[in-house]
């Protein structure tokens, strides 16, 4: 009989260094009532239309969804002006972000992104094989300059979070343009607006333009934050028609369910949804970055649906916080893996989950 190999299947070299992304937590254990502001997700959760068109899919779980995302793709675009053909639909925009850089890079290429970054444009670069570059921000908001001053001849995409998460900053579209113009046009730029709808300030950039203008802009969108779909991951990106051809190549046959593409129809035809998040956020938002500067804290501006808080105590005070909070059962996000060990960030909830948080957090640091 023979002896078994020794030998295991072994990763690629790098992957077991790549540290895997962590969510926000959503238990706490011994609390009565748990207040989940850790994830940034919509408080007031997804429009009932959505909900009722996901239900209706009830009886068509053994049919495969259609895998170009037709319909949706076609709604997309009425809505936001654009071409629907330029439109690749994914699983969530986490996935589209994991498709972009395994077909733009690999090993002996660089994935460039400002300090401060979503964590994935990392993750993603890691386990593809590439180098991941960041970039040194200005006072927490990505700097065109330092961005600019960190391409090489390697670099192959240039990831822009803008707003970014978990700063709640944004670059404006002069700068954005500034930015596109000083890269090489071998360099993709992807501008990932997961919470563009949560902005109102009149310099914000609708990079769509630009992604029609020129040949190496791709914008990324998400039903996960404004329109409360976190669960069914969906995402999108309008891009140039030789990347929708790449992408289309590497993404699975049916990579979005339809329950998911059924709700997000359900969902953008939901204006009146969109509005009242809108502006629940922006007064909520407001109300809390006053209350936390009233106990002490700094609030930091922020044109997402969440705020960084920098506690004046460094780490060791926001660490304390942190665990004081989740003792009381509210959670919020520590973001020492974002290099900033000093804050923590709170997602905007329900009025009732802002009360309470405000009340614990004077209350901790009382």
């Amino acid at each position: 009989m023979s002896q078994p190999s020794p030998l295991k299947p072994q990763p690629r070299p790098g992957i077991l260094d790549v540290a895997p992304y962590v969510g926000g937590e959503s238990k706490a254990e011994g609390a009565n009532r748990v207040i989940r502001l850790a994830s940034n997700e919509n408080p007031l959760g997804p429009s009932a239309k959505a909900i009722a068109a996901y239900e209706a899919e009830k009886g068509n779980l053994h049919r495969y969804p259609d895998g170009g995302a037709l319909a949706l793709r076609r709604a997309l675009a009425e809505a936001e002006g654009l071409d629907a053909e330029r439109i690749v639909c994914g699983a969530g925009s986490d996935e589209l972000i994991a498709l972009l850089v395994r077909a733009y890079a690999g090993p002996g290429d660089e994935v460039l992104y400002s300090e401060h970054g979503f964590l994935m444009y990392g993750i993603s670069a890691r386990t593809a094989g590439a180098t991941a570059v960041s970039a040194p921000e200005v006072a927490l908001t990505a700097d065109v300059d330092g961005l600019l001053s960190r391409v090489t001849d390697k670099t192959r995409l240039l990831f822009l979070a803008n707003p970014n998460n978990p700063t709640g900053s944004y670059i404006s579209e002069a700068a954005l343009r500034r930015l596109h113009a000083g890269l090489p046009s071998s360099v993709l730029l992807v501008i990932d607006a997961a919470y563009a709808e949560y902005v109102t300030a009149a310099d914000y950039p609708r990079p769509a333009a630009l992604v029609e203008e020129a040949g190496n802009v791709v914008m990324l969108r998400t039903f996960s934050k404004i329109y409360g779909l976190a669960a069914l991951r969906l995402g999108w990106a309008y891009a140039p028609a030789a990347v929708v051809d790449v992408l289309n190549r590497v993404r699975g046959p049916f990579n979005v369910s339809q329950a998911a593409q059924a709700a997000g129809l359900a969902a953008i035809a939901d204006k009146d949804h969109v509005a009242q998040s809108v502006a629940h956020n922006a007064k909520w938002r407001s109300w809390f970055s006053e209350v936390a500067a009233k106990a002490g804290v700094e609030p930091l501006p922020s044109a997402g649906n969440f705020i960084l808080l920098r506690f004046p105590g460094g780490q060791a005070e926001a660490e304390g916080v942190l665990a004081d909070l989740k003792a009381r059962g509210i959670l919020v996000r520590g973001v020492g893996a974002y290099g900033l060990a000093n804050c923590l960030r709170v997602t905007i909830g329900t009025e009732d989950e802002m009360r309470a948080t405000a009340e614990a957090l004077q209350a901790v640091l009382g």
